[in-house]
């Protein structure tokens, strides 16, 4: 019987190897554009919040981007937080309530988008700026150059995180933590010089021309500012869409406001499908939404991902009906029946239980001879 089985996969003909080979190149294929997609995606530092807050997974990072006209203030973020961490306590179990090592039970920040005057010495700068607010560099962590991140959490509100170009033009140098310029007639200080993201996606996103950071109450005092219209929030998600839904709900937007996407699980098999169905549809915005750079770049990455998950669909589906077909052809050749193929299962089961019965006599010979 073993024998006959092993002539249906033997005696390939040229045509077989062929398709054979298709076989193996196109799930070659299929794992190389696999690993290419997930190195691409774990690189975007925005969008793995979650996976640095939480190491065990249990956690949900949810960003959300408003209209200029429904633009947050400090009052609404603070009734925000209050409200998603009764939510929080009222769902989670009480010993994940307290965090480890006096952890906070979430974390979040906020930004607005402008533009600011800066003075150094030796130049003056005109340039992009992000106003931060919260725990800003802990969902993004810019590559520094040298010095720190500060926090908009901080008592003072005089630091400033430059690029190396802006470094460059006011100061002809990167190493400058600590050096002083003004921003109207405050001074305020250096904290750190980053270097701004590179490629096609960044630079088509805004990353062209120089970008600083500043707190968001020193950009709304002594910059042109839309107001706060970015919120980002990392929390524990005790059921699939909590976080996601709370901020939805319990911000204070409407929801033709604003654009709610939940980072950790949008580049998902589930978050794509949606996104190839749309692919025509989503360059062509209708709402007055001013996206950051960095949720800009993660868009082009859906797009790009979408893509990649049709193709790896194909790759699939090539061999899958080369098998298909292989196996229909063999079984219509087959030199066996039905009857031989119970007998090789009897056969096999009589043979296992045998083996099972010697060891179990030659384990109770043992123990009867000592």
């Amino acid at each position: 019987m073993v024998s006959k089985i092993k002539q249906f996969f033997g005696s390939l003909t040229l045509k077989q190897m062929v398709f054979s080979l298709i076989v193996v190149l196109t799930l070659i294929l299929w794992l190389i554009l696999t690993i290419w997609s997930n190195h691409q995606i774990s690189g975007l530092i925005d969008q793995q919040a979650a996976a640095r807050w939480d190491e065990e997974g249990g956690s949900a990072q949810v960003s959300c981007f408003l209209k200029e006209s429904a633009a947050l203030d400090e009052f609404q973020i603070t009734g925000f937080e209050k409200e998603l961490e009764q939510s929080l306590l009222e769902v989670l179990p009480a010993d994940a309530q307290g965090g480890e090592n006096g952890k906070r039970l979430f974390i979040d920040a906020y930004g607005s988008m402008g533009k600011i005057t800066v003075t150094s010495e030796k130049s003056t700068l005109e340039a992009n700026a992000v106003g931060i607010g919260g725990d800003f560099f802990l969902f993004h962590p810019l590559q520094l150059v040298s010095g720190g991140y500060f926090s908009g959490n901080d008592l003072m509100k005089d630091s400033i995180i430059l690029d190396e170009d802006a470094a460059w033009q006011l100061f002809g140098s990167n190493d400058i933590a600590g050096q002083s310029v003004m921003i109207g007639e405050v001074p305020h200080y250096v904290a750190g010089v980053i270097k701004r993201q590179t490629g096609r996606f960044a630079e088509s996103a805004g990353l062209k021309e120089t970008v600083i950071y500043v707190s968001n109450e020193t950009l709304a005092a002594h910059g042109l500012s839309s107001g706060i219209t970015i919120y980002e929030v990392v929390a524990p998600n005790p059921v699939k869409g909590f976080v996601y839904k709370c901020v939805k709900e319990k911000l204070g937007v409407k929801e033709d406001d604003m654009v709610v996407v939940e980072n950790s699980a949008r580049y998902s098999l589930e978050a794509l499908i949606p996104v190839i169905l749309e692919f025509g549809n989503r360059s062509m915005q209708n709402y007055a939404v001013k996206l950051p750079y960095w949720e800009n770049i993660a868009r082009g990455w859906e797009d790009v991902k979408s893509l990649v998950l049709l193709c790896q669909f194909v790759l699939l589906l090539v061999p899958g009906v080369i098998i298909i077909v292989f196996l229909i052809i063999k079984w219509r050749n087959r030199n066996f029946t039905w009857k031989d193929i119970g007998h090789y299962i009897i056969d096999t089961k009589d043979s296992v239980v045998q083996k099972v019965r010697d060891s179990a006599q030659r384990e109770k010979d043992k123990w009867e001879h000592f």
